[in-house]
């Protein structure tokens, strides 16, 4: 319990961690008394034993039911029958998106997501949001990127390029030290190559998760060239027996049936989420979900989660990357005609169309009192800020402004410019 500043338990396990080439997300601590707060924060999952201080049993993920050390035999045992994966799924998840005000998850192990939709749909913005998150909370990724759409992502380590073809060796030696991402870029490989490639890299990664159980996460984009089904049946039939799988694709029914069989839920975007649910469920023999009349749009996806059953309509994050273009193109862009504010006043004579939040503030500061007003009380302004801009902290500023009837026009004018260009310095 005497230590020097700094050392505590958490700072011995970091170390020792290091020292072997493991990721906290793939250790299971137990203890039970105070000064074991600290390392079981930091471990995937902490466990308390029956006669553990009541402060240790408050904050762990789960308490044996036995003490002392029947507790860890106990803890033991489930490791060893590999029970502990269905407790993890529980405990540690991976946010994927919002519906409304909730809050949509996955599991953060033993689970397998297929994205799929036309090009240009938004595959690649909910793919890079969800690596954005994964690399935040150190959970090591290896991207197969066949055509170098993730060339330069931030936090990881780019291989090959167009004129240099990556190397199985290459992408082991990166993902040796876990808070290394790979991001494997196959342009220098010929196009029918590539799944050979795959083929030859997936047993490594495997052997590596045998031993570390990393890397945590593997994406897989253009899955339907990597893995279609008339692969050899070795690199399908490994690829069926991995986990925590992203596969990305335009053509769901075109992968590997032994791979599609593994996925838990499949994230379409695009106008046609009824296509891509079909083809996958009648590639895989289940039932087509219902899906919504309307479609996801812009910043959605539809999400089926196949073990539930549960179809959900979700806004996906954005990666910073995604979110500093979007801001952009909200505060100086030209947003189609559905997505643009129209200043009409209480008789409908005006139409001034504000395209972006510059034009907006432009129109807004020559705007009449009455116009001005008319469509703050009515939430007008609070409104398009949520549905137009995307942006629920800014709706609700507004919508606080538009409730206090304290506030004349100029006051009002005044704060929710200065909440726009707090977060668009461009529409300054």
């Amino acid at each position: 319990m005497v230590l020097p500043s700094g050392v505590n338990k958490q700072s011995g396990l970091a170390a020792a961690l290091a020292g072997m080439g493991i990721s906290e997300h793939n250790v299971v601590g137990v203890g039970d008394a105070e000064n074991d707060h600290a390392f079981l924060q930091c471990c995937e999952l902490s466990v308390a034993v029956a006669n553990a201080h009541p402060a240790v049993k408050d904050t762990a993920d789960l308490v044996t039911q036995a003490d002392h050390g029947a507790g860890v035999v106990e803890l033991v045992d489930m490791i060893m029958n590999g029970l502990l994966t269905e407790q993890l799924a529980r405990f540690r998840t991976i946010p994927v998106g919002r519906e409304g005000q909730r809050e949509l998850s996955i599991p953060a192990c033993g689970h397998n997501l297929l994205v799929s939709g036309a090009s240009g749909s938004g595959k690649s913005t909910f793919v890079a949001g969800l690596l954005e998150i994964l690399i935040e909370k150190r959970y090591q990724v290896c991207l197969i990127d066949p055509e170098g759409d993730y060339h330069g992502f931030p936090n990881t380590i780019g291989l090959g390029d167009e004129k240099h073809a990556p190397t199985i060796d290459e992408v082991v030696q990166i993902l040796q030290k876990p808070p290394q991402h790979a991001v494997v870029n196959l342009m220098g490989i010929g196009v029918p190559d590539r799944p050979a490639f795959l083929a030859t890299l997936f047993p490594r990664l495997q052997e590596m998760r045998l031993q570390t159980g990393r890397p945590h996460w593997i994406i897989v984009d253009e899955a339907h060239h990597m893995l279609p089904p008339e692969t050899s049946p070795a690199p399908a039939q490994l690829a069926g027996e991995l986990s925590n799988l992203i596969l990305i694709t335009v053509h769901p029914d075109h992968i590997a049936p032994a791979v599609l069989r593994t996925v838990d839920s499949v994230f379409a975007v695009g106008p046609d989420p009824g296509k891509v649910m079909g083809s996958f469920a009648k590639a895989v023999g289940k039932p087509t979900p219902a899906i919504p009349a309307q479609g996801p749009g812009p910043g959605q996806a539809l999400a089926w989660f196949t073990g539930r059953g549960e179809v959900h309509c979700l806004n996906f994050h954005l990666s910073q990357v995604e979110r500093t273009r979007h801001k952009r193109n909200y505060a100086q862009g030209e947003l189609g005609e559905e997505n643009s504010f129209y200043f009409r006043g209480a008789q409908e004579k005006l139409k001034l169309r504000a395209y972006n939040l510059k034009v907006f503030l432009q129109i807004a500061s020559g705007l009449d009192d009455d116009t001005w007003l008319y469509h703050l009380r009515r939430g007008d302004y609070s409104k398009w800020f949520r549905e137009g801009i995307k942006d629920e902290s800014l709706a609700e500023e507004a919508a606080q402004y538009a409730r206090d009837e304290s506030l004349g026009p100029a006051e009002s004018r005044e704060k929710i410019k200065a909440a726009v260009e707090r977060r668009y310095t461009a529409a300054a």
